[in-house]
């Protein structure tokens, strides 16, 4: 009898071979994953749009049988008074709550267990997510937790949950797409790498994106969530993996990032933009539930472990190399999207695949400048680049299906590009 998709997955591991091997046994993995991907079913959240959304959704959990919610958030949202909308809402429908705020960027298990025990201790009954990725993924963790009584820890992985409590998210952030994926990302408390686990049942029931709630985002978030929403969007587009399905979610996500991102940017208040750009990073998590990450976020998520960088900035900071990496492999996938997103040079319209390639690319990198997402890495340190290599590697290898792998001394070669590029703007 065949081994089991998920089974290849947990058996195949490159990680003592030679970098033929290494690409063999990586393909055999992503072909593993792609596999999974097929047999599960992943769910959508009933998606609510406009001012009014937040009351929809608050319906929803009501007419659902939620009556004693918690809602999780972080401090700063708690104090600038953005569950408001929300309380005041549930109290004039009689509805009990209790606020964990306890939320941090990155959250680590340790956070999640105090939010955890915050909803046992209340017998809450619902969870409702009220702000960032952050915010989400640990919500997401707290559901499945309490609903089948392990520890976040033991959760880690593929398909480790049985069950989730009633997950409602309210997103503040257009950025990580989370309240759409079947994801989410903890963070180690000593060593601070991260752990994903990845489950259908912890996609949420139903998301609000409420453009009165994400008006208050600094243009400094606002970019580098605006930016997470682009490399989602291209790395599912870029996938091995990609479909017409994927292709659409992810081509509409970059559409709208290259157009309403620099609006949001200049005039916060702009509610067409925080909308567009709210179902942006909607789509870019469906884009990238079936089609995946890349290496973008492998490093991404390491530079943010070892130098404590956001992780949408270190997106912004990591994604114009890897385009630059892959732009042979994937030149006629990039024309394709400059094509269908309208990312095409004026002065040269039937431009062929590399001038439109090339040009799709350029435009990546002026948004990134526009948006003025600062690109240095404080405390990079060249010492540091094998390891950072090697957990990038093992992240692409054990979760994505890429156009091309990389060897560790490839990845080493991009960040002392990074570095050389932080340097030149760090002496400026």
């Amino acid at each position: 009898m065949p081994a089991s998709p998920l089974s290849a997955l947990k058996t195949l591991s490159p990680s003592t071979l030679s970098h033929a091997g290494y690409l063999a046994v990586a393909k055999t993995r992503a072909k593993a994953l792609h596999a999974l991907s097929l047999v599960i079913t992943v769910p959508r959240p009933q998606l609510f749009i406009g001012e009014q959304s937040c009351y929809e959704l608050c319906d929803m959990m009501i007419n659902e049988g939620a009556t004693n919610i918690l809602i999780v958030t972080d401090a700063v949202l708690n104090k600038l008074g953005v569950p408001e909308k929300v309380t005041t809402y549930l109290e004039q429908k009689n509805i009990s709550y209790h606020l964990f705020d306890g939320i941090t960027p990155d959250p680590t298990f340790s956070v999640v267990e105090e939010g955890l025990s915050r909803s046992v201790e209340n017998n809450c009954d619902a969870i409702l997510a009220l702000g960032g990725g952050s915010v989400i993924d640990a919500s997401k963790i707290i559901a499945i937790s309490q609903a089948t009584g392990r520890k976040p820890k033991k959760l880690m992985g593929i398909l480790k949950a049985t069950e989730c409590m009633p997950l409602y998210c309210i997103p503040t952030t257009a950025g990580t797409g989370s309240e759409a994926t079947l994801g989410a990302v903890i963070s180690d408390d000593k060593t601070h790498q991260k752990s994903l686990s990845i489950d259908p049942r912890m996609v949420p029931l139903a998301s609000a994106v409420d453009p009165s709630i994400m008006q208050g985002m600094p243009p400094r978030i606002t970019a580098d969530t605006g930016i997470d929403v682009l490399t989602h969007a291209l790395e599912a587009w870029m996938s091995a993996t990609a479909n017409s399905e994927t292709d659409y979610y992810a081509a509409s996500a970059t559409r709208a990032v290259m157009q309403y991102l620099p609006v949001a940017y200049q005039n916060g208040s702009d509610l067409k933009a925080r909308e567009q750009m709210g179902i942006a990073a909607h789509y870019g998590g469906i884009a990238f539930n079936k089609a995946g990450l890349g290496y973008v976020h492998g490093i991404a998520h390491q530079l943010g472990a070892f130098y404590g960088i956001p992780h949408g900035r270190a997106n912004a900071i990591v994604l114009p190399y890897i385009l630059d990496a892959n732009r042979d492999v994937s030149k006629e996938r990039l024309a394709a999207l400059a094509r269908k997103t309208g990312v095409v040079n004026p002065d040269q319209p039937q431009a062929d695949d590399d001038d439109a390639a090339d040009y799709l690319i350029a435009q990546v990198k002026r948004l990134i400048e526009e948006v003025n997402i600062d690109r240095t890495v404080d405390g990079i340190n060249p010492a540091d680049f094998k390891k950072i290599a090697k957990g990038a590697a093992k992240e692409v290898r054990d979760t994505y299906t890429v156009p091309q792998y990389f060897t560790t001394a490839q990845i080493v070669a991009i960040l002392n590009k990074i570095k050389a590029a932080s340097d030149s703007l760090s002496a400026q």
